[in-house]
Order: structure tokens, then sequence, then C-alpha cells
């Protein structure tokens, strides 16, 4: 007995049969649950779905039915899993934030764009949706091979018509075993243009379409949500190789209240994204404080559409919060393309990533096989009928010998028989005959068989000449495919724009000149020039900015709106900001604090700030700092700039960066200190170094003294030197002779207790304005001619009136152009900190007029 049970106990290697079930477990999910097939674009559950409702006479001119019965028939009759795989995709299917064209139409609750989950299917009613019929078209004409269901009591579809391209026109997204799939929707005219584009090919031409061919047809995914595609590059890729990464960014609109506020509106979301969980995420970048500037948030969301509405503070850059919105949340989203489907080999299903025009390609053959199966189908009922009419029509041409071979014979085999035998009828034509009713015997009847004869005969040579002829077959199918897409199409959803990595955004931003300013705590704005009107020496000034105690401007730029802002900090690290990136803000307002637009370390504040056009070869960056170092770096080292930062410099505990220049490496250096004492040496005597290095000896400085301004000798005729106490001159540049990198310098300035330290030095020609602004906010704007011209040690003259306990903080230069038709003067800005001061460098106000007046047109 122990014998016998031993017997029945097989050995068998665990790793084999491990891995034959896992392999078989993986085929089952790859080939019969989560890939669409390539033919209709459907997985197994939405097919069966399908035509389950379709057995249940559960079309669109009939009554919604419960989704339980559909349910029901389903899984009993096709489906052996669980009922909520099946609902899901029945939901799926309903849903028209999900399926571009929705198969089902749904009755009742079937979930939301916040992401919540239809009724129970007890509660929800269904029915097939217009454009599924087309999906199932035909499917009783052996279109398409059928197969046993589970438990072979049914037989069920292998795959069906698809009489358009669903799965390009509705997309999927599955997750088998070591693979996936992720099609995107697209557009039901587009799509079929693109076919109707490979049989014109190929009826006229006899050639293969091309993928330019395509890609000028089909512009990109079509979402059901709308929104906007960044740039082509990514949905060319996809088509190209069947893989790509498309951005899609949310449709917005930034509207400006009555109070000045401004507000983010949004009106569509990418695809598949949750908008409960969006707005959720939004408020909790606001808590954290990731986000600054959005004081509330309210969906207005309703049956006319989507409306999420964020509130900005009234000195919130609505573009700024709008791009870190997109940076930190679902507003901007990427949608990876994974054009994975099961293609037919040798009576098998295979998987294969297929680019766009072979996913037409096998649509336009099954196309082919399903109207031919059914051309077949058509012809063989059509000989069926005919020859059965030509029995007919032979008993009428002899309907008194026929009605007495029929009287004449004991029973209806007898009597088929003898008219077989009479007339060499078939068996079917003889049954046709004893079958036919009296009133065939009127005149009427007779021609209408005749009639029916003759139209047979004509569609049976069509489709003879169909079946006979591929050009002719392709024609049917173009055809009917225009039919459908004229029947279902609609204009498109989804806009495609412009991509800052495909195209510069810059081409939508005028080109205007600007003024900069940054504030001691590290607030920035930026202003047209215009709102400085040029005073006389010695005036008041105008309120520039409306500071927090304690605060004042320190940095003071012109420029313009397309120039690189490369900020430089007291750690030594570098960032960069296109100018326009900068909020615009009004004469006396605060402006943004800087940390909402740099990502800059704790500890960090900007110390320096340039302006920059392009990396070019053959430029450097000269740097300075406070205790006298000095470092020339070539600018391509600093071309790509990371969010986070890039180091620029390495500096001492005690030191830290206060000037950055843009050379050629054929100018002068001329440094200022507080003490007045400056030093002028030529630009090569400083080696060019790496971007981390710390720099050499620029100036020899006493204990006590720092530098406080670096100048090129190119940048003006005479050196302006500011004092703190609102005292200046200018020194004309030949007083300030050449010496060796690494001296004492000469004296440049007298300071007394009337003027205060020096606080900064520009190199200025006659027709130059200069703009100080004092720590309390006030902007004065003076002419370079009204200053006198003084010798190296003199004090100056006045150049702004200042109340007590108030000194001036910074000094900026500007140039003027005069307009020939009008009074104002637009201030243009000359990039004193940099070697591009050509004119062909800079816009003139003409060009910026043309630029403008074009971009609008």
């Amino acid at each position: 007995m122990e014998d016998n049970i031993f017997d029945k106990v097989h050995e068998v290697d665990l790793e084999k049969t491990m891995k034959d079930s896992y392999i078989d477990y993986a085929m089952s999910v790859i080939a019969s649950r989560a890939l669409p097939d390539v033919r209709d674009g459907l997985k197994p559950v939405q097919r069966r779905v399908l035509y389950s409702m379709i057995e249940l006479n559960n079309g669109p001119d009939k009554p919604h039915r419960k989704c339980a019965r559909i349910v029901g028939d389903t899984m009993g009759k096709y489906h052996p899993h669980g009922d909520s795989s099946i609902y899901g995709a029945l939901v799926n299917m309903a849903q028209e934030w999900s399926t571009r064209y929705p198969l089902v139409d749904g009755h009742g609750n079937f979930g939301s764009v916040d992401g919540d989950g239809a009724a129970a299917m007890r509660y929800t009613e269904a029915r097939l949706s217009k454009i599924s019929m087309e999906m199932l078209a035909d499917i009783n004409k052996d279109t398409v091979d059928f197969q046993p269901n589970f438990d072979e009591t049914e037989r069920e579809p292998v795959v069906l018509p698809s009489r358009y391209p669903n799965l390009l026109v509705n997309g999927t997204s599955g997750i088998a075993v070591g693979m996936a799939t992720n099609i995107p929707p697209h557009n039901l005219r587009e799509v079929v243009d693109a076919v109707v584009k490979i049989i014109d090919n190929i009826i006229e031409e006899q050639r293969e379409t091309t993928m330019e061919e395509i890609l000028d047809i089909v512009k990109g995914p079509d979402f059901p949500t709308g929104a906007m595609i960044l740039g082509r590059r990514g949905i060319e890729e996809a088509y190209r190789t069947g893989r790509g990464k498309i951005r899609v960014r949310a449709v917005t609109n930034i509207e400006t209240l009555p109070n000045g506020k401004s507000r983010i509106i949004v009106t569509e979301l990418p695809y598949l994204v949750n908008k409960a969980r969006l707005i959720s995420k939004i408020a909790e970048l606001v808590r954290d404080k990731k986000i600054d500037g959005i004081t509330d948030l309210n969906d207005h969301s309703s049956r006319e559409g989507m409306r999420i509405c964020i509130d900005l503070r009234k000195d919130a850059n609505a573009n700024v919060v709008l791009n870190l919105l997109y940076k930190h949340t679902q507003l901007q989203d990427t949608f990876g393309v994974n054009m994975l489907s099961l293609i037919p080999n040798n009576g098998s299903l295979e998987p294969k990533v297929l680019n766009l025009k072979q996913m037409l390609e096998y649509y336009l053959a099954h196309q082919e096989d399903v109207v031919t199966r059914r051309t077949k189908y058509d012809l063989n009922k059509a000989r069926e009928r005919a020859h059965i009419l030509e029995g007919l029509l032979k008993a009428l041409d002899n309907i008194d010998e026929v009605i007495r071979i029929i009287r004449a014979s004991q029973n209806v085999q007898i009597a088929k028989q003898e008219l077989m035998d009479r007339f060499e009828l078939t068996d079917v034509q003889a049954q046709a005959i004893v079958d036919m009713r009296l009133r065939a015997l009127t005149g009427l009847e007779r021609e209408k068989l005749e009639a029916e004869y003759a139209d047979l005969m004509e569609k049976i040579r069509k489709y003879e000449a169909i079946l006979a002829d591929r050009s002719l077959l392709l024609r049917v199918i173009r055809e009917e495919i225009l039919a459908i897409a004229e029947k279902y199409g609609d204009d498109r959803k989804t806009s495609i724009g412009y991509d800052v990595y495909d195209i510069s955004t810059e081409d939508l931003i005028p080109r205007e000149n600007t003024v900069i300013t940054m504030t001691k705590l590290g607030y920035i704005k930026r202003m047209t020039v215009d709102n400085f009107r040029s005073q006389n020496r010695g005036g008041r000034g105008i309120k520039g900015m409306q500071t927090l105690e304690d605060d004042y401007i320190e940095e003071l730029l012109m420029t313009t709106t397309h120039h690189y802002l490369m900020f430089f900090t007291n750690t030594g690290r570098v960032y960069r900001l296109k100018a326009y990136e900068i909020p615009e803000a009004g004469r006396t307002a605060r402006g943004t604090a800087i940390i909402n637009l740099l990502q800059l370390m704790p500890g960090e504040c900007i110390t320096a700030v340039i302006p920059l056009r392009k990396f070019e070869d053959g430029h450097y960056l000269m740097m300075a700092t406070k205790n006298g170092l000095v470092k020339k770096t070539p600018i391509k080292e600093y071309a790509n700039v990371r969010k986070n930062g890039l180091a620029a410099i390495t500096l001492r505990d005690d030191d830290e960066l206060i000037e950055v220049k843009l050379t050629d490496d054929k100018k002068d250096i001329i440094l200022v200190t507080k003490d007045g004492m400056c030093i002028r040496f030529k630009e090569t005597d400083v080696r060019s170094t790496g971007r981390t290095s710390m720099g050499v000896r620029g100036m020899n400085i006493d204990d006590g003294d720092e530098v406080v301004a670096m100048q090129l000798n190119s940048q003006g005729d005479c050196l302006l030197i500011v004092s703190a106490n609102g005292m200046g001159k200018r020194t004309s540049m030949g007083e300030f002779t050449c010496q060796n990198r690494g001296g004492k310098g000469v004296k440049c300035y007298k300071i007394t207790e009337k003027t205060g330290d020096v606080i900064g030095a520009r190199a200025v020609n006659e027709d130059n304005e200069v703009m100080l602004i004092t720590t309390e906010g006030i902007i004065i704007r003076i002419a370079c001619a009204d200053i006198s011209i003084l010798g190296r040690i003199t004090s100056g003259v006045k150049l702004i009136n200042l109340t007590e306990g108030v000194t001036v903080a910074s000094v900026a230069k500007v140039r003027d152009k005069e307009e020939k038709d009008t009074n104002a003067q637009q201030a243009a800005v000359e990039i004193t900190d940099s070697a591009e001061t050509e004119e062909s460098d800079q816009p003139t106000d003409q060009e910026t007029q043309d630029e403008n007046r074009g971009e609008e047109e």
C-alpha cells in the first residue's frame, strides 16, 4: 500500500516548473488581458463587453439596460474574471474625459474628472454609443473569426470589424508582465485622412506613403480633456519610433481684477490628471511656502466646463507663479507614449512596438480582410438568391405545367423531384417553387422578381469586380471610412503650442529697455525706463520704491528684456534668469523676493548682478572681490547654469564678490576702494583660470579699506566717483595711468566728513546719464554733462540733496537716444557691465518698435 503512495509522488525541478508556469501566466496576461489588438484597438474585456451588448440588442436606438445585466452577461458567457474588472472597463468606455469617442452611452453616475468612482452597477444603465456600432458593423457577415468561449458553450469574436482606426482614435493604456502600453487618443478626422492618404498613394501612384506625409496630416494626440501639447519634438519621436515623451500643459488664462490683483484661471487639464488631487497639491505647496503669492484657491467647475480660480497677491507676478505651478504640479504633465500592441502572426498574436505608419498599415490590412470577407459573404448571398429567382422565373414561364405537376403529385417530395427532372432545377429551386404563394402569379409580383434579379446580377458583377481588383477594394474602404469621419468627426480639442526646448519663447516677448532693481533684503522688480525723467543736478529725486524698514536698493541695472541676468552670490555661486522672467512692477512697488525666482541656499544672498547677451568664445568674466582679488575665466564655462546654481569662484571666509564684468582680454581694469584709492592695470596681467579658482591679487588695500567698484576703461572717457553723502565728480580717464597688478594704486577721491566714503564709481561719457539711489529708495537721474570734470584729488560737487541719516546706496549709468518725432526721451540701455557695447548687439528703439509691430500683426 505504502509503495503505491510513493509511486504517485513525482520529483520535479522547482526552477523549471516556476519558469514554465510563470511564462504561461505572462503570456496569458500579455495576449488575453492587458494589451490591445492592433486591428480593433480593444483589450479582450472591452471586446467582450461590446459583443455582449450587441447580443443583448442593447444598441443606441434601444433603451438603456442595467449595467449589472451587461456585466453578468459578459462574465457568464465570455469573461471568467471578476465583475469589478468588467464594470471598470465598461465605465471607462463611457467616460467622456477618459475616452475620446466614448463607445458606451452611460446613464447615471459614471464618476467625474475629480477621481470620483462610478455608482454601483446595480444603479447605472448603459447602451452602445452610435460610433461603437461602427466597431461591430457587419460582424454577422463572416467578417471576423470566432472562437469558443472559456467553457465552449458559446462563440466569441477574435477581433471586431472596427470600421474606423479605434486603437489610434481612442488610445489605450495597459500594464502586462514585463511590458506596458500607453497609446494616446487622436482626432478621428486626422487619423482617417492619414489612412485615406495611404490608400490614395497605393491607388494613384502604386507607392508606399512616407512618414513625413503622415506627420503632415496627423498633427499629434488629441486628448478628450483638451489642454496644450508643448512642441512637436516629442510627438515626432513617438510617431517615428513608437516611443516618446509628450509634454502636456493645462490651458490657463490670467485675469486682472479691478483692484489690481491677478487671477489664474485653469480651463483645461492634461489628460488623466485628477482635478481634486491637483487642487490639493497646490494648497499643499502654498502651505509649505514652496509657492509664494497665492491667496485663494477655488474650484468653480460646472456642467458648462472646468474653471479653477487661483487668486494672487497684488505684488505677485502671475507668470512666475504659473511657471512654479507648471514645475511642481500636474498643470504640466508628461505623457509617455509606448505604442505596444498585439499584431497577428501566423495565426497567433505577438506584442510589438509600432510606429504610426505601421499602425495605420496594420489597420488597413485588417480592413482589406474585413471588406474582402464581407464582399465574399454578400456575393454568396446574392448568388444564392439569384439562383432561387432563376428557378422562380422559370416556373412562372411554365406556370400551367408546374401547377399540373404539383396537383398530380402525392406529396411534396414527389412534386419536387418531378419539377427537378422536368425543368432541370436544383433542390433549392424546387423547394422555392413549391413554397411559392399564389400572389406570385400576379403581373406586379413577376415584375418585382425580374427587377430583383437584375439588381442582384448587378451586385454580383460589382462584388466580383471588388474581389478581383485591390484598387476597387481600397476605394470601398476609402469611401466608407470617410463617411464615418464625416458623421462622427469633430474639431481638435488639444492645441499644439511652442516648447521652450523647441523654439524660444523670447520670440513672443517684445524687446524693450528695462530697469532692474534689487534691495539689500532681496526684493527684485523690473520697470520701464521712462518711469524716471531726467532732473537737474542737486534735485531731490523721485520715490523709486516702497522699502521695508532697514531695507534699501542695492542693485540698479539698465538692460533689455532679452538679456540674461547672471546673479553672483556671497558664497561664490552664480544663478541665471532672463530679464523678462523678473516680474514687472510699478515704480513704488517693493517687488518680488528673489528666493521665489532663484533656488538660493540658506544664508545665501546676491552680491553682484550682470546683464549678459550671449556666451561667446574669446570673452571672459572678470570678477573682483572686496579684498582686492581679481579673477578671469572664459565665459563659456558659465554657459550651462543649472536651476540650483553653479560654483563661480572660490572665496575666503572674510571675502565676498562685489563686481563682475564681461571682457574680451583687451581692456584695462580699474578698481576703486571705499577710502578713495584707485588702481588701473591691463587685463592681460591677469591669467585665465578655471571656474572654481580663487583668483590673484588685483590691488593691495589697507586694513579697513575695501574695493567698492570695478570698471573697464572702454566704458567711458571719464571716471564718475560718487560718495555716500551725495557728492561726486568726473575725472578724466587719462589721469589714471596703468601700473602693475597688485600695487597700492593712486588717490582718486578726496574724502572729508562732508563727503563720506566712496560708494561707487562708473566709467561715463559726456552724453551719458546716471541714476543715484538712496537708502530710502529715492532715485535721481542726472546728465553726466552737468557733473564737473575735476582732478584726481578732489571731492566734487553735490549731486543729490539728502536728508539727515540718508546716504547714497548705489549708482547706475543710462544713455539717452532722442526720437525724431516725439519730445519724450526713451531711455535706452548701455550694458556697461559687459563688453558688448556695439550698436549691433543692442536693438535700437526703432528696431524694437518694428519687432513689436510685427508681433502684433
